[in-house]
């Protein structure tokens, strides 16, 4: 059912209700939700993000407040996988979720994307893997906002990692072979970054998929934190981020597994390492992914209508131009939101497509 005929459902058993002489006010009652449940997808780590995102609930009840909905509690949850969350979503488990476009792809049969993030520019945006690696050409969150990011290839700092660093530091190109005598780490298949659009660079590249390697050379990981420590202590050659994430990681990839970085990630263990710019190379940079969907469900028609997608979207829009909303979002490197359409990630459907 599209949204209008489901409003026009709501409508008419509204009046419904008020020929029924209970007495109770439809409208009001409508405005009035206990608890608006949030998902986050765990592309940083579970402990950080629920930590860094506290203080959301308060704010999203104040502004909608003055929207005209009363809302008693604001759970946040962060789901175990980007699958997970995109299946709660339209499941109607979680009200609201902030899925990479992939992964709403995947669900937006059930569920409705109501914005879109935007991010800082980076300063680089080359396709030419060899001008991202070195200190020197460490990447600077410097650029307009911008609509897409990409993923980025990286190299571990493992012996037989830094030998694929090092052909692609010539400016030479890797061969399938070289490739897929490697060891892999992945994330879930709906992953944007983190799946998917590595292998579309594998096929544009090399014919290949990531189910054309030999199984027993790939793992999957559970979030980019875990693929940036596999990587650290060597467990896999090859890992996908998306093209920030070595900004992210660069303070914890120096700290010793037990202690904190300012952002509440656990250190990578590198304590004896160069830093993540040198020894985490880039190999390859996929074409550009557009960027995350804060999306709701469809199952839940006191937050499936356009009443309250309105105010919502205005509320979220509200709180990332604040400071204190701003680094909320600065978790997932989000720096505004601008109202989206479904039609906007066309091409995240036709990719897993071809995936398919």
């Amino acid at each position: 059912m599209n949204l209008r005929k489901l409003i026009l459902s709501i409508a008419a058993l509204s009046l419904l209700a008020g020929c029924s002489g209970s007495g109770e006010d439809p409208e009001d009652n409508s405005r009035h939700i206990e608890t608006l449940r949030f998902q986050f997808v765990p592309s940083a780590d579970p402990a950080a993000l629920i930590a860094g995102t506290s203080g959301l609930g308060q704010m999203v009840i104040d502004r909608m407040a003055e929207k005209g909905y009363t809302i008693d509690n604001v759970e946040i949850t962060v789901s175990g996988s980007y699958e997970e969350a995109g299946e709660a979503l339209s499941e109607g488990t979680v009200d609201v979720a902030w899925l990479p476009g992939a992964t709403y792809a995947a669900c937006s049969d059930r569920t409705e994307v109501i914005l879109t993030a935007t991010r800082s520019g980076l300063s680089n945006d080359s396709t030419d893997p060899w001008t991202w690696n070195g200190y020197d050409n460490r990447t600077i969150k410097n650029g307009p906002p911008v609509a897409y990011y990409r993923s980025l290839i990286l190299a571990a700092p493992t012996e037989y990692g830094r030998s694929l660093a090092e052909t692609v530091n010539r400016k030479k190109a890797l061969s399938w072979d070289e490739l897929s005598r490697a060891r892999w780490g992945v994330l879930n298949p709906v992953s944007s970054a983190g799946y998917l659009y590595p292998t579309l660079w594998l096929i544009n590249n090399y014919g290949k998929k990531l189910t054309d390697l030999d199984p027993d050379k790939v793992i999957t990981l559970d979030s980019y934190q875990d693929a940036f420590r596999a990587a650290a202590r060597g467990e896999v050659d090859i890992i996908f981020s998306y093209a920030d994430g070595r900004d992210d990681y660069e303070e914890a990839w120096n700290l010793p597994a037990d202690q904190q970085d300012s952002q509440g990630r656990y250190g990578m263990g590198r304590t004896d390492g160069d830093s993540i710019w040198n020894e985490l190379n880039v190999i390859g940079v996929s074409d550009g992914i557009y960027n995350d969907a804060v999306a709701v469900t469809r199952n839940n028609p006191s937050i499936y209508n356009e009443e309250f997608i309105g105010a919502l979207q205005q509320t979220l829009i509200e709180i990332i131009g604040t400071e204190e909303g701003a680094k909320i979002f600065a978790l997932y490197s989000h720096t505004g939101y601008t109202v989206s359409k479904d039609s906007d990630y066309d091409s995240a459907r036709a990719a897993l497509k071809v995936l398919k």
